[in-house]
């Protein structure tokens, strides 16, 4: 989810990118959709390392039950994906079906099926209204809902007891002051992960920007310069010059950093929900909390992020291939075992049913109500996004407001 990207995005990106075929889609043969065989060429990115066994489970019981449908896979890291989709468009060899973050780019020059042309009505009906509203585009939906997510602050419980912390931070203040003292007790120990690197550094921003009282905008206008994101960069460069942080925050990216969360070397770090199913595999012995993000007062907010899949047209008419797919997939007993495997947030009504009573998906469940998101669905917003992954990690050397001023202005160029 990149975005998330989850959230757009973001994502959540594996540390390599996979591919079936070395560099390109894996499987099948081409083909079209009116007489003969159907080939869907499908571009993924990897969310963790069982992202690709998931997506194949997925397809060879899709195979099975439409034996005159292939679909070849290409699973790339979140780090490459953006390239990735480009090179391929630019080169005529468009994806039929993508998962990746902002779709409006793509809506505008008019690449993408509408949802409605690739999904049943049955299907449709299923998605929570909410996601749906986030795939439009001037009223009309070109990208389906895929995954949600929203983030909470992952706490060690032994760091914070050895820094002599009783309890976990709810505002910045506090957050700085047990960040400090965990920085302090030394071993390569490090108080607060944050990760400013290209990989999410839109991310770590929104939880800090919007964590203040700030916004990145609204459907209609970027507003990424706007004095009330200004607090939350002051308060990045203030845990940054306090040595609350990990070195190089600049430069450092999400993934690796959760995994030096994992091994118990970071007191604390926002993290996802596929962050639990990672500490239980890498570190299961790690002794941790899952708790709200703190804030400048302490009120509540999250980021939420919701990934998309999308149908792009392409030489051949699709559209009937594509939807058998998507209403494949989108079944509960296909989509609840992919969601969970993956440990994010459903966004169908069924879904979300089966999985109510999951406790790992529970702290994230109970913040999602104060999550806000990114504005996804303004034209330029993919700049934006690009623009806060390529310079936002200056801020650890620059003033923020310099800092976001470049943003916006890149922003402003689309």
């Amino acid at each position: 989810m990149k975005k998330t990207h989850l959230l757009g995005g973001a994502a959540i990106a594996a540390t390599a990118a996979l591919a079936l075929t070395g560099c390109g889609y894996g499987g099948g043969s081409s083909g079209n959709a009116s007489g003969g065989a159907t080939t869907l060429n499908m571009l993924v990115p990897s969310y963790s390392d069982k992202t690709q066994q998931n997506w194949q489970t997925v397809i060879k019981g899709f195979e099975k039950k439409y034996p005159d449908i292939t679909v070849k896979l290409q699973v790339e890291s979140w780090d490459n994906l953006q390239t990735v989709i480009t090179t391929k468009i630019q080169g005529g060899q468009t994806p039929d079906i993508y998962n990746g973050g902002p779709f409006v780019g793509f809506a505008s020059d008019d690449l993408l099926y509408k949802a409605s042309d690739v999904v049943s009505n049955g299907t449709m009906s299923d998605f929570q209204d909410a996601f749906v509203k986030n795939e439009e585009y001037k009223g009309t939906a070109y990208a389906l809902p895929f995954i949600a997510s929203a983030r909470a602050l992952f706490v060690n419980n032994d760091l914070l007891k050895q820094a002599g912390v009783s309890t976990p931070p709810k505002t910045w203040d506090e957050e700085l002051d047990a960040a400090v003292k965990i920085s302090k007790l030394g071993n390569g120990v490090a108080g607060y992960g944050m990760p400013l690197g290209s990989e999410e550094a839109q991310a770590e921003a929104a939880v800090w920007l919007w964590g203040g009282g700030g916004t990145f905008g609204n459907a209609d206008k970027i507003t990424v310069s706007d004095p009330s994101n200004l607090p939350g960069g002051d308060q990045i460069k203030k845990m940054i010059d306090a040595g609350a942080t990990e070195k190089d925050p600049g430069s450092t990216n999400r993934t690796p950093l959760l995994d030096i969360f994992i091994q118990g070397k970071i007191g604390m770090q926002v993290g996802l929900p596929p962050t639990v199913g990672q500490i239980k595999e890498k570190n299961p012995s790690l002794n941790y909390s899952i708790v709200p993000i703190p804030t400048k007062d302490g009120s509540a907010m999250t980021l939420g992020v919701e990934d998309q899949l999308m149908a792009f047209k392409t030489k051949t008419d699709k559209k009937a291939a594509i939807q058998k797919f998507f209403d494949y997939f989108y079944s509960k007993d296909v989509y609840v075992p992919w969601v969970k495997s993956e440990g994010f947030l459903p966004v169908t009504k069924s879904g979300a049913t089966a999985l109510d009573n999951e406790p790992d998906l529970k702290p994230f469940l109970e913040v999602l109500p104060s999550a806000k998101f990114y504005p996804s669905t303004n034209p330029k917003w993919d700049a934006t996004d690009a623009a806060f992954k390529s310079l936002f990690g200056q801020i650890q050397t620059k003033p923020a407001t310099d800092v976001l001023d470049e943003i916006q202005a890149a922003a402003d160029k689309g």
